[in-house]
């Protein structure tokens, strides 16, 4: 697609999801191309410099920098986390291969964000036995940060900066600095403050554009060779126990795996507060495709943007219950489920159907099918969406994943 009828469609498709800006930048050829679209928020227009939060997206960041270390010999993978901040109290369990595939065990978030990590990280209840299941952490992220903290001896801003950002000509910018774009919520009128504690930093707290998503994409085909092949293999070698459900096809140290071995495309989505950017690398080196939004609409704008583009073939998200039928609600799997401080129950409507409540947030119709997976209806949306799945034995569910988070049964 050339730039002409990329921005026609980022600029049709904004509209029709409610995202007031939205940049999208493509390197093909050896050759990036940038287009942009609305607003910024504030009576800003959207430039192709403005930077945009880009939420998880930054594990991106956090986890390149930290296999750079590692093939430096700073770090090793399948040390003990404990060993390296020199914490016996930390569990031996916890390790930086695990902390960077989501395969810890860890809940998702801090119980108290404002505190430590690492008594986080001590007091943690695991959802599951470290290096036997996904289960997406941002507290994961936060240690992985301290790892590097510890080793590098700077602060994990000034370490992104110094060790990889600067290195590909990307000025660092954060959620918190000035002129970073503006979120809106779904309606695309309202604007959303960036709210993210220091202590997720490593999780979230990156601002760039799409040229600068581009530009980390590039570091994992070998540009500008900061990461080795072995490194990057390493990276991106899908890890057994990361089973991604609903989120991918599979999962790296640090970077989602979408497709198949014959075409495997290597990415992260990353939502902030009103924002939504996603990141997608070509393993075989023919593409790197980034979206900035600064609505909530941005999810929707990047699945209608990925129909359009049939040249690049990217893999489109499997449906979860596809060649699924629908299944009666088992009476047993009603009940509470819990992952840290976040707690899900599944409990009756009151009209003979099942919802989801999720810390008060009520997602009705909920439709379990063949299999364990299930969909809701978005409340925004109004469309059946699908949502995860239940673990274990009809009727007897031990635990649920939603959004790649494994809650287990309270």
């Amino acid at each position: 697609m050339g730039a002409d009828r990329l921005a026609e469609a980022l600029s049709r498709l904004a509209v029709r999801h409610r995202v007031p800006g939205a940049q999208v930048a493509v390197w093909s050829g050896g050759e990036t191309a940038m287009v942009q679209t609305g607003w910024a928020g504030r009576g800003r227009a959207m430039r192709a410099d403005t930077r945009v939060p880009i939420g998880s997206v930054t594990k991106v960041a956090t986890a390149t920098l930290a296999m750079m270390l590692v093939a430096d010999g700073d770090l090793e993978l399948d040390q003990p986390a404990g060993e390296i901040l020199g914490d016996a109290r930390i569990p031996g369990a916890l390790t930086l291969r695990r902390l960077l595939s989501h395969t810890s065990g860890l809940p998702s978030d801090p119980a108290d964000a404002a505190g430590s990590c690492r008594k986080e990280v001590r007091s943690a209840e695991f959802v599951c036995e470290p290096g036997t299941a996904f289960s997406y952490s941002n507290l994961g992220y936060a240690l992985a940060g301290s790892l590097i903290e510890e080793v590098t001896g700077m602060g994990w801003r000034e370490a992104v900066e110094s060790i990889l950002l600067r290195p590909l000509e990307i000025e660092p910018v954060y959620v918190d600095s000035p002129g970073v774009a503006t979120g809106h919520a779904r309606d695309g009128e309202r604007p959303l403050e960036q709210l993210l504690p220091p202590m997720l930093d490593p999780a979230g707290a990156l601002a760039l554009s799409a040229r600068d998503l581009v530009a980390l994409g590039r570091v994992h085909l070998g540009k500008p060779g900061l990461l080795d092949v072995v490194t990057a293999s390493d990276l991106h070698r899908p890890v057994p126990s990361a089973e991604p459900f609903g989120l991918a096809d599979g999962w790296g140290l640090g970077l989602a795996c979408f497709g198949d071995e014959d075409s495997r495309w290597l990415g992260h989505d990353g939502t902030a507060d009103g924002a939504s950017c996603h990141l997608r690398i070509d393993q075989s080196g023919a593409c790197v495709l980034a979206l900035t939004a600064n609505g909530a609409g941005g999810t929707d704008l990047w699945h209608d943007l990925v129909g359009e583009l049939p040249e690049f073939d990217l893999p489109r998200q499997r449906s979860l219950t596809a060649d699924s039928v629908a299944v009666p609600m088992p009476d047993g799997d009603f009940g509470s489920y819990r992952n840290g401080s976040l707690e899900y129950t599944v409990r009756p409507d009151g009209a003979g159907g099942a919802c989801l409540d999720v810390d008060g947030d009520v997602f009705p119709e909920l439709v379990r099918y063949a299999g364990g997976a299930f969909t809701v209806r978005d409340p925004a949306t109004g469309r059946a969406t699908p949502c995860g799945r239940f673990r274990g034995e009809p009727g007897a569910a031990v635990a649920v994943e939603i959004g790649g988070r494994l809650a287990r049964r309270c």
